[in-house]
């Protein structure tokens, strides 16, 4: 199959994900989406007529005209049908796929905004921001520290790099951030207990704010990282110094530290960015309770919150869009190991 093809074939199979996790969110949350949606029309008509624009004779006359403006604007709404509708149900995974996300019933963004596509694009960017710093920081301690451990099989450095892989890995992340949060905030007091920053976004040190109050969280997630990657880069290295081209390097005469580095290295470069890929996927799904944790302005933070108001738009936009950032690192990651191992590329 040629790049163009694997192209088409992988962007289609996106496609297709993207639109069946919608409609099996919009399946679910559906009927509770119609009742919100009711609820938020009728305290509109209400608010409109509490204004004191419209004038009636009696109670009666008033209820008449509250209900006959709810049942027309639901109906417009298309809130008359079922919530299980075919049509209703894919037309309503179109407007989320284009962004028509509707409106929060709790949240708005800082400058006051309600509007759901508004208050999710004001999240993602900090949420980016820090998982994409600690995992590029991750794997840049992983691959160094995993080659260095690599050379020396079966020495101190190799089995402490192991009993530290499994342990980072065997603790919840949760419950080291607040074993993190303990140590720096409340007992050495370097860092705050929360990373929402205090100054306003306007102001011109918010950036710098910003940054302060994500230390501690990159820390955390560097800390929690980078020992799963030097133990899996140390797998691949490990099996590709016992290959039969790796012992012709050595009777050649060259050096353990060029062949370490630019030859085993070199060769385990397509995995290696699999597993970059796949762990930067898969950090946006642990966002949710460390950015909880943390207090983190982004979208896991939102996402908690969200669920906690049950404020059903913020759900089914944040769903499209980690679903969408989900897909799109992997479709990265399958073009990049296409370009780096010249044994897919022939396919």
């Amino acid at each position: 199959m040629g790049l163009g093809r694997a192209l088409l074939f992988r962007s289609f199979n996106m496609f297709l994900v993207l639109f069946a996790t919608l409609f099996i969110t919009v399946i679910l949350l559906g009927s509770t989406f119609d009742k919100l949606q009711k609820e938020a029309i009728r305290n509109q008509v209400i608010d409109e007529v509490n204004q004191g624009t419209l004038k009636f004779e009696n109670s009666g006359e008033r209820l008449s005209y509250i209900n006959n403006q709810i049942q027309l604007r639901s109906k417009i709404s298309g809130l008359d049908q079922d919530s299980l509708n075919p049509s209703k149900l894919i037309h309503r995974v179109i407007s989320v796929m284009t962004f028509d996300l509707g409106k929060s019933h709790f949240f708005t963004t800082d400058y006051g905004s309600s509007n759901v596509r508004d208050i999710i694009f004001e999240k993602v960017p900090k949420t980016l921001l820090l998982f994409t710093t600690a995992t590029i920081c991750a794997f840049v301690i992983g691959i160094f520290l995993g080659t260095y451990v690599a050379g020396k099989e079966g020495s101190w450095w190799d089995k402490s790099n192991s009993i530290f892989a499994i342990f980072s890995n065997s603790f919840p992340s949760w419950w080291i951030a607040m074993l993190m949060i303990i140590i720096f905030a409340f007992a050495l007091h370097i860092f705050p207990a929360r990373a929402t920053p205090l100054s306003s976004p306007s102001d011109p040190t918010y950036v710098l704010d910003l940054l302060y109050h994500m230390a501690l969280p990159l820390i955390t997630l560097i800390i929690v990282s980078f020992g799963g990657v030097a133990y899996i880069v140390r797998y691949f290295l490990i099996n590709i110094l016992n290959e039969d081209f790796i012992h012709a390097k050595r009777t050649m005469g060259i050096s353990r530290r060029k062949i370490l580095y630019s030859h085993a290295l070199r060769n385990a470069g397509p995995p290696i960015a699999t597993a970059v890929g796949l762990a930067l996927a898969a950090s946006f799904g642990g966002a949710i309770i460390l950015e909880a944790v943390f207090d983190w302005p982004g979208m896991g933070k939102l996402y908690y919150d969200a669920i906690g108001q049950f404020d059903v738009p913020i759900i089914i936009g944040l769903t499209f869009i980690t679903t969408v950032i989900f897909l799109v690192t992997i479709f990265i990651t399958d073009i990049s190991y296409t370009l780096l191992d010249p044994r897919v590329k022939g396919n």
